[in-house]
């Protein structure tokens, strides 16, 4: 046999042998920023504490339409057992956002929000890092750590399982 069709046969074996295998791929992308801020209760939250999770994100501001149309949705999806946790995160004094004590009054005001974990970036060190553009961005990290996709605008429920069904 000539050297051409030796290689050829074993490419199309080692192609065969990866299309057999049952082993999960990782997801494409690079780590998530990790961060740690505090909730509106105070408490610390750490990006790393998730560890072995995926994680669903919503940069969203308190003067966005669409934030707040989307937010009940967003309490709804909070509230059920998903196999991602979700967190919001908000920029008080950042972007045309109230500081954090007159966000948190304010939010004291907003109905359906029994379940959404509100994260305060000060300053939004963290919405840079994850290169926030506009209201509402989604971000979605694999259980690995790795931020697979950003993408702004708004998503229901179903997109973001969907989307999540195709992450690891």
């Amino acid at each position: 046999m000539n050297i051409q069709i030796r290689i050829l046969l074993l490419a199309a074996f080692v192609l065969a042998l990866a299309g057999c295998s049952s082993a999960p791929s990782a997801n494409n992308g690079d780590a998530a920023p990790d961060f740690e801020l505090v909730d509106i209760n105070g408490q610390s939250h750490k990006l790393s504490e998730y560890e072995g999770q995926k994680v669903y994100i919503k940069f969203w501001a308190s003067w966005c339409s669409i934030c707040l149309a989307g937010m009940s949705e967003l309490n709804e999806l909070a509230g059920e057992e998903n196999d991602f946790a979700v967190l919001s995160i908000v920029s008080p004094s950042s972007n045309a956002e109230k500081n954090s004590e007159s966000f948190k009054k304010w939010f004291e005001g907003v109905e359906n929000t029994e379940n959404v974990q509100v994260l305060l970036d000060e300053g939004g060190p963290v919405f840079e890092d994850y290169g926030v553009l506009a209201y509402p961005t989604s971000v979605y990290i694999g259980s690995d750590g790795v931020l697979v996709k950003s993408s702004p605008g708004h998503f229901s429920n179903e997109q973001i399982r969907e989307t999540f069904d195709t992450i690891q």
